[in-house]
């Protein structure tokens, strides 16, 4: 984080995120009168730190005041609030100033998006997000192309309704292959000691099959009806996805 800069002075700041009062009585000028132990000797000002104390304590925070001696970083650091009550006290230029300041800091900290271009591990891992988003991307495009595949495909088809066999021809498998599919996965049937294939209701309904009946003339003259099962367009355009993409059903 970039330092609080006030009238040329570098504020210092703790582990806890605290600012340095003496830093900040420096900047004001440094006036006997405005030392940091007059200004918290004020009733005041103690009774700001207690309500400041008692609401960090309900919230798991830092205390808003704390004193450093260890050699090197000696002096009392404070909560935001109270730095701005300490310029308050001192005057209102000065409160100004630490206003404008901090404002400044907020508005120059990096956007939380923002990467160092100038950091090989940021782009490192930009590189990976990069290699993950592409690879989405592309499972779509695949997603995507199976469907244009099948439009393809039935737009070579001839149209209308097709038998099994034919259908089989346009998807590019065996007949046999189509048969075991469709009733793998509960598109036709057979009835008990029937010979020929059925379509489920449901898939009637849905007009991925028909059955087709006419009449034919037996050897005898005699006439027999015959059901045919057909593939509708729309059966034909799901099952085209479907050989491309083992799962779907």
């Amino acid at each position: 984080m970039r330092d609080l800069v006030i009238a040329d002075t570098a504020i210092r700041t703790d582990s806890a995120g605290r600012y340095c009062l003496n830093d900040l009585h420096r900047a004001s000028g440094a006036e006997t009168k405005h030392r940091p132990s007059t200004w918290l000797q004020n009733q005041q000002t103690q009774a700001l730190v207690s309500e400041l104390a008692a609401d960090g304590a309900s919230r798991n925070s830092v205390t808003p005041l704390a004193t450093v001696n260890d050699g090197r970083n000696n002096g009392t650091y404070v909560a935001k609030e109270l730095v701005y009550a300490y310029a308050m006290w001192i005057s209102p230029a000065f409160h100004l100033k630490v206003i404008r300041a901090y404002d400044a800091l907020v508005t120059q900290q990096p956007h939380p998006g923002a990467i160092d271009i100038r950091d090989p591990k940021q782009l490192a891992i930009v590189a990976l997000q990069l290699v993950e988003v592409n690879r989405d991307l592309q499972a779509k495009v695949d997603t995507m192309q199976v469907a244009v595949d099948a439009h393809h495909r039935i737009a070579k088809a001839s149209a209308g309704s097709r038998c099994v066999t034919d259908a089989a021809k346009d998807l590019q498998v065996r007949p046999k292959d189509l048969f075991s599919w469709l009733s793998a996965n509960r598109w036709i049937y057979r009835r008990p000691g029937g010979s020929g294939w059925l379509a489920y209701q449901d898939r009637i309904q849905a007009g991925l099959l028909e059955h087709k009946v006419h009449t034919v003339e037996r050897p005898d003259g005699t006439d027999k009806v015959v059901e045919n099962l057909l593939v509708t367009p729309k059966g034909l355009a799901k099952l085209a996805v479907a050989f491309r993409t083992p799962n779907a059903a």
